[in-house]
């Protein structure tokens, strides 16, 4: 089994907490409402939404570039309301495109000088035996987590009442 690592690093305007609150705390109702051209729904299948806890995704119809991808399940393996610290795995579904055992991805979000937020996320591909994973599909899914992460931004924007 091979690793590939990635890491990025994005700036908000959105202060760390309310962030956390919105993308982490609250995305299985509030994503699928900013984003519904890709997430049609996710639910916790097993567990209280702690570690440990699976989600199933559903991703929408149509879903471009990738109109294959029906599902995922993602599981919670750290929350950490306190620090904003978030790692989960996806375990099982098309994401995996069958060359990789799972993703593992780590966020945590930090306070920028302007009152706003850094998301550092580093994201491990566990490939199955020696199979390479092209680079185009890891940037197709790190451009996915940058435009859920910006459309959840432009939300809390136009509601600056929610998520305080």
């Amino acid at each position: 089994m091979g690793v590939i690592t990635y890491e990025s690093e994005n700036a908000f305007v959105i202060p760390p907490a309310r962030l956390f609150k919105a993308f982490v705390l609250d995305s299985d109702n509030l994503i699928p409402k900013v984003e519904p051209q890709a997430i049609k729904s996710t639910e916790i299948i097993e567990g209280n939404g702690g570690p440990g806890t699976i989600r199933k995704i559903t991703f929408s119809e149509g879903h471009r570039p990738h109109s294959y991808l029906k599902q995922a399940k993602h599981r919670t393996d750290v929350l950490d309301p306190e620090n904003f610290t978030y790692s989960f795995s996806v375990i099982e579904g098309d994401a995996l495109f069958d060359k990789l055992e799972k993703i593992s991805t780590e966020t945590k979000i930090v306070a920028s000088p302007d009152r706003g937020s850094i998301v550092k996320t580093t994201s491990k591909y566990q490939t199955k035996g020696d199979i390479q994973l092209p680079d185009e599909q890891i940037r197709e899914g790190k451009e996915k987590a940058s435009r859920l992460f910006r459309a959840v931004e432009a939300y809390l924007v136009a509601h600056p009442d929610l998520y305080n």
